[in-house]
């Protein structure tokens, strides 16, 4: 019988690979529909291959200076112009992709699963637990992010580690608020009533039962955040509080280049325009990620 349960459980887990990828596969194929999505598939794709190809790319070393060649306008040796210390643009537009991409995945994998921790927990067990997590939660909401980032990095130090560290204290929040939503309506149910029954623990349901459920509304809402977690860690960038120089973060450049922005547009249009274009295509595939997980649609697919 042991036997028997072993093979069946290890068949289980070879079917259920297959229908995940499928699933994945058909969310895929969902968002390469919507012209939209695609744009954001498009642009994301690219941001990936440029933070893990740029030093492949760059054509020249992003912190090389060349007094020679100062705030040159964009020509056939330097596409993107160069910048007032004769650096590429387009070298460090490159180099800096890196720095955004890990900025994304740092205040993504700590966000995530704090708001999903706490908003679990306040509206699974309610009461005094849910009024303490809740009321903490509003403080943080009680503050513009921004303003609020300005403040954690002016008392932990103005670097690129303490302006994540800033960013993701500002932006769990909001996860914790809609996680908490979404357990008031799951906890009531009749399977996680079925499985307390069967005495599983509080730790289980809430792991089990109900973060799984959770775990769609958040993703959505986690790719709709990283728009403003770019454009809040570019304006720390910007003030200085963050990336320091001379890393090619792209709020950092345009900061420096803002003093020659009017003879020399090139220093804050190319790092302006890959700020918008990754923050447009992370809102854009939030929507598209919205409607290719509403239920109606997966049961149209």
């Amino acid at each position: 019988m042991t036997m028997l349960h072993s093979e069946t459980g290890r068949a289980g887990a070879r079917l259920r690979l297959p229908q995940g990828l499928a699933a994945f596969g058909n969310i895929l194929k969902f968002l390469w529909k919507s012209p939209t999505s695609a744009f954001g598939l498009i642009v994301l794709g690219f941001l990936v291959a440029t933070a893990l190809l740029g030093p492949l790319l760059a054509p020249y070393d992003p912190y090389a200076q060349d007094l020679q060649n100062t705030l040159q306008a964009p020509s056939a040796a330097h596409w993107f112009g160069t910048d007032e210390l004769g650096r590429d643009i387009l070298s460090r537009l490159l180099f800096g992709a890196a720095i955004t991409l890990r900025i994304i995945f740092l205040v993504t994998i700590v966000v995530g699963p704090i708001g999903m921790a706490v908003g679990t927990v306040a509206g699974y067990f309610g009461g005094r637990v849910d009024t303490v997590l809740m009321r903490i939660t509003d403080i943080f909401l009680s503050f513009p992010s921004l303003i609020l980032s300005l403040a954690f990095v002016a008392a932990l130090g103005p670097s690129l580690n303490n302006a994540i560290i800033a960013i993701s204290l500002t932006a769990w929040p909001p996860i914790a608020r809609l996680a908490r939503a979404e357990t008031l309506t799951f906890r009531k149910a009749d399977y996680i009533s079925a499985a307390r029954l069967q005495g599983a623990s509080s730790a289980r349901i809430i792991w089990k039962s109900i973060v799984p459920m959770c775990l769609p509304s958040v993703m959505i809402r986690l790719t709709l955040n990283m728009a403003t977690v770019i454009l809040t860690a570019a304006g720390l960038g910007f003030l200085g509080l963050g990336a320091q120089p001379p890393m090619p973060e792209w709020g950092a450049m345009i900061a420096t280049g803002r003093r020659y922005m009017i003879d020399s547009w090139w220093l804050v249009t190319f790092p302006g325009l890959a700020i918008l274009m990754v923050s447009l295509a992370f809102n854009l595939l939030g929507d598209g990620l919205r409607d290719a997980l509403d239920p109606k649609q997966m049961n149209r697919r």
